[in-house]
């Protein structure tokens, strides 16, 4: 489980860096550049999500190693 996560937070990193080059500066909610600026988005949540799901399973075997 823990390699998965760590490989959807690097696909989702490598598409948030890849969608951000098709934002345009000077047009920011037009055309491509919102989709660019929604795809980014949803990646920082979805590698939020993995790293939150990645300290809950450190802190769920701490606790079994504890009782």
């Amino acid at each position: 489980m823990k390699y998965i996560a760590y490989i959807i937070i690097v696909i989702a990193f490598g598409l948030g860096v890849f969608n951000a080059t098709k934002i345009d500066i000077s047009a920011p909610f037009e055309g491509n550049s919102i989709v660019g600026l929604i795809t980014v988005l949803a990646s920082l949540c979805a590698i939020i999500l993995m790293l939150i799901l990645l300290t809950s399973k450190k802190i769920e075997e701490k606790t079994k190693k504890g009782h």
